[in-house]
């Protein structure tokens, strides 16, 4: 029999206190986070903004995962983006300033992640069809389409980083 930890978490079995209808939602985001986590264990600072191909650089990526579940996550409970938002949104492809490392960007992830997943617990299902805008023109999406699209968002970027962070590392 195979060890839990080494089955993907959605094959882990059901979570607990997480709404049933929004498992598939945690589950993705937890194995984001241990993907990014394992890849980013020792990953060297001086790296971070290396683009092999000109592709956009694994600190990028980092920053981006935080930074699109902060924003999905506001916009599902009904807010709009902080000032501090959008500047950390401007940040995400041309940093100024000072200088993330590794391990900020993904102490930063873990606690975006965390943070998610509380609110995922808070949501009472009954509200998962409700419309939420998004954005300064308030595009209409709904509330369990903002999860979803969280977490597939976050997955395509632990992928595109994955394959960036290992091309970076061993070239």
């Amino acid at each position: 029999m195979i060890p839990l930890n080494q089955l993907e978490v959605w094959l882990r079995g059901p979570l607990p206190d997480m709404p049933a209808l929004l498992q598939p939602v945690a589950h993705a985001l937890l194995q984001a986070r241990e993907e990014v986590n394992s890849l980013m264990d020792g990953f060297p600072d001086a790296l971070l903004r290396e683009q092999p191909g000109n592709v956009a650089s694994v600190g990028f990526h980092l920053q981006h995962l935080s930074g699109v579940l902060d924003r999905m996550f506001t916009y599902a409970r009904g807010e709009q983006l902080s000032s501090s938002q959008l500047n950390d949104l401007s940040m995400e492809s041309t940093p100024t300033g000072s200088f993330l490392t590794t391990v900020d960007l993904v102490r930063r992830f873990n606690q975006q992640v965390d943070e998610a997943l509380l609110q995922l617990r808070r949501t009472d299902q009954s509200t998962l069809t409700e419309v939420r805008g998004v954005g300064r023109a308030q595009l209409p999406s709904t509330l369990i389409g903002l999860y979803v699209h969280a977490a597939e968002h976050t997955m395509r970027h632990v992928g595109q980083l994955s394959v960036t962070a290992r091309i970076v590392r061993w070239s």
